[in-house]
């Protein structure tokens, strides 16, 4: 199983995608992306993060950028938090694959994660509600991001968009 979830800031695409793997059996994986060091704002979201998902049986996985050389410890159920801040480290992070490269390693550390695992839910921002006008960097970024949407849909078993908490399924059925 391999789900891709979609939807705007507070939408409750997280918690949603958490519920998805609840039930699943263990282990159950916690794939966080975002970069830990990054800044006060990024520091408390990852704090709101651990709070929320406390006591659920998640083991959280710190990975920032190369999913492709990700082990997990045993095969079990993957949630990846999130393909936003992943794509935005492989294009940006020093360690990262860089401009030429960060589509090739979202989209394959994604597919070698759903190989690696039982059943993988993978959450993503919203993109390109925001207006027209961005910056060349943003611009890059949201063309990149959209474009690992594409890749990833067509590889979901199941894709859904979650707007007020409410899940919208465009391909596949609730798992």
């Amino acid at each position: 199983m391999f789900t891709l979830v979609i939807g705007g800031a507070a939408s409750g695409k997280s918690e949603y995608a958490e519920g998805l793997l609840l039930a699943a059996p263990g282990p159950r994986y916690y794939l966080a992306t975002m970069e830990p060091a990054a800044d006060a704002e990024c520091r408390a979201r990852i704090r709101r993060h651990r709070a929320l998902r406390a006591g659920k049986g998640f083991v959280t996985v710190e990975r920032a950028v190369d999913l492709a050389g990700l082990r997990l410890p045993a095969k079990g159920n993957v949630l990846l938090e999130d393909l936003g801040n992943l794509a935005a480290n492989e294009l940006y992070s020093p360690a990262g694959a860089g401009p030429d490269g960060a589509l090739r390693a979202v989209v394959e550390g994604v597919l070698h994660l759903r190989a690696a695992c039982r059943g993988l839910v993978v959450v993503s921002n919203e993109i390109f509600a925001g207006g027209r006008d961005y910056a060349p960097g943003t611009e890059a970024y949201l063309r990149l991001l959209a474009d690992a949407h594409r890749a990833l849909a067509a590889e979901a078993d199941s894709v859904c968009e979650v707007a007020c908490g409410l899940p919208i399924y465009y391909k596949g059925a609730k798992p």
